[in-house]
């Protein structure tokens, strides 16, 4: 390797990588975890040491020059390494002393962690947990969580899956609802109803079509991309609204409704990055993880006679 030649400072290409991507950078600060005035240093700094421009400003925003462009794609690469490098590091780590990320949906962070984690915590207090709260699939591969609960499987080959079972979903509402629009007693009555939904009504309707009931998105009044947010909509009485057994059952203020049609079945995946698995810290946050949520699936979802 021609050392004098390689030598640059990482903090410089980083700060021009996030910044190249993100495409601002404040944007790029809040990814790094810096300040905006420091990451604008380290990017001229790294134009100063190369002699060119890197960014054209476009209002608020950084636009990648010629030179800009032509040097991302080396350093995506070199990011793709580092990525590698610190998973092949964490993954050989045989101490318990530290921290693991996990993320999983809103709900399941707010409902279900917190139980999982206090156990854990008495059993190994070494270990420090952040919970991501999340609803979209945060990329193992780029560090973005540690582990994962999810509810599909996943397509990397780099992540190892572990189904730990099948969790289950109905309709719900309010007393209030109920006494305001009536119970539906049939798949047909649905359609003369309001439900709570995400914001994507479009993906609501598809996944209900098949399974054979038919809504539209103007049934769809209040939306919202929070699964809690979502379900204190259904608990004020404002429509009807699609929530896991677990939750469901265990919510005082609201009825099940069509209890004896088919439920909504999901698949409950435990997953981290392969290298990762290997690491002891890690490996006994996932065990633990993988054993509890077993048994709360067996426990929970037995219970709702599925």
């Amino acid at each position: 390797m021609n050392w004098p030649a390689a030598s640059f400072d990482w903090n410089q290409a980083r700060a021009f990588l996030a910044t190249a991507e993100h495409g601002s950078l404040s944007a790029a600060a809040r990814a790094l975890g810096q300040t905006q005035p420091t990451v604008g240093r380290q990017v001229t700094a790294l134009e100063d040491e190369l002699g060119v421009a890197l960014f054209d400003r476009a209002g608020r925003g950084l636009i990648l020059t010629d030179p800009g462009r032509e040097l991302l794609i080396h350093m995506r690469e070199m990011g793709a390494a580092a990525e590698r490098a610190a998973l092949t590091a964490t993954g050989q780590s045989q101490t318990l002393r530290g921290t693991v990320s996990i993320t999983a949906s809103d709900v399941s962070s707010a409902n279900l962690l917190p139980r999982v984690i206090a156990d854990l915590g008495r059993k190994t207090p070494e270990i420090d947990i952040e919970v991501i709260a999340a609803n979209d699939l945060r990329d193992l591969s780029r560090r973005e969580a540690d582990i994962a609960i999810r509810h599909v499987r996943p397509e990397d080959p780099n992540l190892t899956a572990r189904l730990l079972g099948e969790g289950t979903g109905r309709f719900y509402a309010a007393p209030a609802y109920i006494d305001r629009r009536g119970r539906p007693e049939t798949r047909a009555d649905l359609s003369r109803h309001d439900f709570v939904g995400f914001l994507d009504s479009d993906e609501m309707c598809a996944f209900l079509a098949q399974r054979d009931i038919q809504i539209t998105a103007q049934n769809i009044r209040y939306r919202t991309d929070s699964g809690l947010v979502l379900w204190e909509l259904v608990r004020a009485g404002l429509g009807i609204g699609i929530m896991s057994d677990d939750t469901g059952r265990t919510t005082p203020d609201v009825d099940l409704i069509l209890p004896n049609e088919p439920v909504f079945a999901f698949p409950i995946w435990l997953v981290t990055h392969r290298e990762l698995h290997s690491s002891r810290r890690i490996r006994t946050v996932f065990d633990h993880l993988a054993d509890a949520l077993t048994a709360h699936i067996k426990r929970t979802y037995t219970r709702t006679g599925t």
